[in-house]
């Protein structure tokens, strides 16, 4: 058995010891690719929305054949904190489930109390329930305080071509990793978190976010995503406008068998969640969550059957307490005339932050010797400029 490899995740950096890349990966932009015309913000992160926090905690060990509940084993968890005080304040918001072969925990309480009061943790399938435990854990040690109900929403996508799924290695203290080092400022992407396992349009996916933020004349309010992408089939990868899995496909689809790819038509899921600043109802916060699978299509997606495309949107902009309601809120809303650049926002950077999940992922080597390509730079590029699409580092 090969030695634990431990990825500490500190303000959205991610430290590996006992273990080296020997190419650093990059960001869509730092390629020269960009998505729309609006601006991202400082970080171009769901960490731009002040007051969002995102932590993680990553699993690699092992190599060799396949052990169940021993491995080899390549998860985690991811957290997105709305706010450090979620405990004790709500905030509007609103889901929506574009194809449901996936789980998102405490969704009902979302739609029907229109408020997420919550940490929300993405994690592979089978360990949901050990996440959401292990929630119900650490609101118990770190907020006694709380003492009204708990339905912690837990979400997921399935790492088994890479990971011992059925292991059942995401633990209690994995969770309590990731909701106490969750940290505003960058955030870490691809082979990280929940996101250590994915596998985007058969190259490897993982965690990407992106952000915009509007004009002082659209309100100068910030959208911020971030994905656990783990979904498409090769072919149908979209960048930019540019048919780049298809061109790919003819380019790699035999030298990626020969080495154990995964299937090139894996469909897989993809959990998206949104945030932003401006001042939204629940309502107006469903509407923007169904405008992230447009963001999806962008990237050549046509959400297939046994997909899980499930998101989450919220706002931080009105405060909603949780001990000593008021008997009536006094809050601003967003005019519906004016949510047109939010829309708009939500596509892009959803588009990118899966695209930043792709260009932040590297080569990873999984059970059975299975292994899953990182997105490579130098053909991206050779096709790009084909399509008159030329990238500039």
């Amino acid at each position: 058995m090969t030695a634990l490899v431990r990825f500490a995740i500190v303000a959205g950096c991610v430290a590996i010891a006992g273990a080296q890349s020997s190419r650093p990966r990059v960001r869509a932009r730092d390629l020269g690719l960009t998505f729309g015309s609006m601006t991202p913000g400082p970080l171009n992160a769901i960490t731009d929305v002040a007051g969002v926090l995102v932590g993680h905690a990553t699993i690699v060990r092992g190599e060799g054949a396949l052990k169940v509940g021993d491995g080899p084993v390549r998860t985690g968890v991811t957290a997105v904190l709305p706010r450090k005080d979620i405990w004790f304040n709500a905030l509007f918001g609103a889901t929506h489930t574009l194809n449901g072969d996936g789980e998102m925990t405490g969704t009902h309480w979302v739609r029907d109390l229109e408020t997420i009061a919550h940490p929300i943790l993405v994690t592979n399938t089978a360990s949901v329930g050990s996440v959401h435990e292990a929630a119900m854990a650490y609101m118990n040690e770190r907020h006694p305080g709380r003492d009204w109900g708990f339905l912690p929403i837990v979400a997921e996508t399935w790492d088994g071509r890479l990971n011992d799924v059925r292991g059942l290695h995401v633990k209690r203290s994995h969770v309590f990793e990731a909701l106490d080092h969750a940290a505003a400022g960058r955030v870490a992407e691809g082979n990280v978190g929940g996101g250590t396992g994915m596998i985007a349009y058969a190259f490897k996916g993982g965690i990407g976010t992106a952000s915009r933020r509007l004009s002082a004349e659209e309100g100068g309010y910030t959208v911020g995503v971030l994905v656990q992408a783990n979904f498409g089939s090769r072919d149908s990868l979209v960048i930019d406008g540019v048919p780049v899995g298809r061109e790919l496909a003819k380019e790699l689809l035999p030298e990626v068998k020969a080495e154990g790819q995964p299937n090139a038509d894996h469909e897989g899921s993809v959990i998206a969640i949104v945030a932003t600043d401006a001042p939204l109802s629940s309502r107006q916060l469903e509407r923007v969550t169904r405008r992230a699978a447009l963001g999806l299509a962008r990237t050549g997606t046509y959400s297939g059957n046994t997909s899980g495309d499930i998101f989450l949107a919220f706002s931080t902009a009105n405060v909603i307490p949780q001990q000593n309601t008021p008997k009536t809120l006094n809050v601003t809303l967003l005019s519906t005339d004016e949510i047109n650049p939010i829309f708009r926002a939500v596509v892009e950077a959803t588009e990118e932050s899966v695209i930043n999940a792709m260009t932040r992922a590297e080569t990873m080597t999984g059970i059975n010797g299975n292994t899953v390509h990182a997105l490579p730079y130098d053909r991206l590029a050779a096709v790009m400029a084909r399509y008159g699409r030329p990238l500039h580092r």
